[in-house]
């Protein structure tokens, strides 16, 4: 009896095993966990790729130029001090060199940039030329504050000291032009850390009228990606025009002002020196500009980065990978359970298997033919290889076209999602929350009881 038992006991369990709602759904999650293995290791590929990207455009970078920062100029007036110590018990006085920093009390700079592509291997580039005129002037200093006597001055030592971030950008040899005089320009002793790449005219001021200079000059030099400025004057004055129709104006100031029309730009800033982090005029303190924290809050100017990143536009599909394989499963479920047709667990893995390798031909393609077409062939592609798999499960076109149209919705919801700004978490909720109303529909004509 016992015996006999058994075989009964055996194919029970079977059709428990074959039948059982709450198994299947059970193998369904453990196999949800599973596929995270590849998905985590689709958005290192992801993230090896970006970063592939940025080393690339460091190079190009170091070969053409780096970014410009178009800092000063700074007049600087070196002046006697006297100072006393002690020497065998006796107090001496002696002379020791300071120097006077002044910054300008108007500003004018004005920029035109001309961009263009470089292309290295399967990545692209922007790097420009530029001619930036820079003016202004200097005025008298104020000296009381300071306790310095107009004798301390040593005038016909001054010079006027000004900064780019990479002088190999430089294309031309600058000069200064002070009260009708063309000023040769080198590069700053070793011993002024006032810029990083500082580059000096030496200036005699004792031959014009109460220490007030007029100033102007231009570069001529090239740079990619990034052209800033640094605001340094009492008033500062920047005009920037370019050749690019997806500027990104950025840093410590945004323009007042600002047109981007028919693939060029135009923007104007106005600013005052009260909420510029460095004092008009100092002493001592060589390294006042060259503070990164300060340095950055007077900072601003205009992004030439290429509009669209698919690396970013990737990774953000790809955070989605889940709530597809999701969504799919149970889209499966219901219509595996509704329609009585059995899909082995199996199946359920090839599934999930092409939904993961569909990341991996959105990337790949999207190096090649831009993120949207990359996004439209890998959709189709995968939809199509799932829904003809569906077809030859089920045996039945209507169920596999219905599945098909199912995934085509979740595909184009993820899109819509990705290009979202503000709105995409709004979106996204709305969306989320339709779907588990449909399911709660769907669920109705479940027999849970079928244990």
């Amino acid at each position: 009896m016992e015996q006999s038992e058994q075989p009964e006991l055996q194919r029970r369990f079977i059709d428990w095993v074959r039948e059982s709602i709450s198994l299947k759904l059970f193998f369904i999650g453990i196999l949800i966990l599973v596929l995270l293995i590849p998905s985590s290791l689709i958005q290192g590929l992801i993230n090896e790729r970006a970063a592939r990207q940025d080393e690339v455009l460091r190079n190009v970078s170091d070969d053409w130029s780096g970014s410009q920062l178009i800092a000063g100029p700074v007049l600087i007036i070196p002046y006697k001090k006297h100072v006393s110590y002690l020497d065998a018990d006796k107090e001496k006085t002696k002379d020791v060199i300071e120097k006077l920093y002044i910054l300008p009390d108007a500003l004018h700079i004005k920029a035109g940039l001309k961009t263009e592509v470089l292309h290295k291997g399967i990545y692209q580039v922007v790097v420009y030329n530029t001619l930036v005129n820079v003016s202004g002037n200097f005025t008298k200093a104020d000296l009381s504050p300071l306790n310095i006597t107009a004798d301390q001055l040593l005038l016909d030592k001054a010079k006027i000291v000004f900064s780019i971030s990479d002088l190999k950008g430089l294309k031309t040899n600058p000069t200064v032009n002070t009260s009708g005089k063309n000023l040769p320009v080198e590069p700053a002793l070793n011993d002024d850390t006032l810029f990083t790449n500082g580059l000096q005219a030496n200036l005699d001021l004792s031959t014009l009228k109460d220490n007030e200079v007029a100033f102007n000059y231009s570069l001529d030099l090239k740079g990619s990606q990034e052209l800033n400025f640094l605001h340094l004057g009492k008033t500062t004055d920047v005009e920037a025009d370019g050749d690019s129709d997806t500027p990104d104006f950025g840093g410590r100031y945004l323009p007042d002002s600002r047109i981007v029309k028919n693939g060029k730009f135009s923007a104007r800033w106005h600013m005052l020196y009260y909420n510029r982090p460095y004092p008009q005029q100092w002493t001592g303190n060589d390294g006042q500009l060259n503070n990164p924290q300060k340095q950055q809050l007077a900072t601003f100017g205009v992004k030439l980065r290429l509009p669209v990143d698919q690396y970013q536009k990737t990774t953000r599909t790809s955070k989605y990978a889940l709530l597809i394989i999701i969504l799919t499963f149970i889209s499966l479920f219901l219509t595996e359970v509704i329609r009585k047709q059995r899909i082995p667990t199996f199946n359920y893995l090839l599934i999930g298997a092409a939904m993961i390798i569909y990341y991996s031909l959105l990337l790949s393609f999207s190096e090649q033919i831009g993120f949207d077409w990359a996004y439209l062939a890998a959709s189709i592609a995968t939809i199509t290889l799932i829904t003809v798999f569906i077809g030859s499960l089920l045996k039945n076109k209507g169920n596999a076209l219905l599945f098909g149209f199912i995934l085509l919705v979740f595909y184009i919801f993820i899109y819509v999602i990705i290009q979202l700004e503000d709105l995409a978490l709004m979106m996204g909720s709305i969306a989320l929350f339709i779907v588990i109303a449909v399911l709660m529909y769907f669920s109705r004509k479940i027999n849970w009881n079928k244990q």
